[in-house]
């Protein structure tokens, strides 16, 4: 899995955790005449990316400076900070801001994940952005 799936998935999973609402399954299978309908597209409910991220942080004593440091975001998270993983993040989401690991770089991996989260459907307040 990508690095920024996995970001995906501890943010977006996180919120799986609380009951979700449950569609009632048809009394009986539909008839075989009848064409399939396409898969729905996602249709679930937008992800508050800053209260999950607070929330995390609450658990974590704090969690560091993860608002704006991409490093303190992937610690927080539990995932790998190191050089590597982020020279990968930046190729997955096209950054190529700064020398490697430079702060310059680094704020605009934080910039690109948090505009990458929005895209997929989390609500990213303007404090994470900036």
């Amino acid at each position: 899995m990508s690095i920024f799936g996995d970001i995906m998935g501890k943010i977006f999973g996180h919120k799986a955790a609380a009951p979700a609402p449950v569609a009632a399954a048809p009394a009986q299978p539909p008839a075989a005449s009848a064409p399939a309908a396409p898969a729905p597209a996602q249709t679930a409910e937008p992800v508050d990316v800053g209260a999950v991220l607070a929330e995390v942080a609450k658990m974590k004593d704090g969690g560091g400076n993860y608002q704006s440091s991409i490093v303190d975001l992937l610690k927080l998270l539990d995932l790998d900070s190191s050089l590597d993983a982020r020279k990968q993040l930046g190729q997955e989401l096209g950054v190529h801001a700064g020398e490697d690991g430079s702060a310059e770089q680094n704020i605009a991996l934080h910039k690109a994940v948090m505009d990458k989260l929005a895209e997929n459907g989390g609500v990213v307040p303007d404090s994470l952005r900036n």
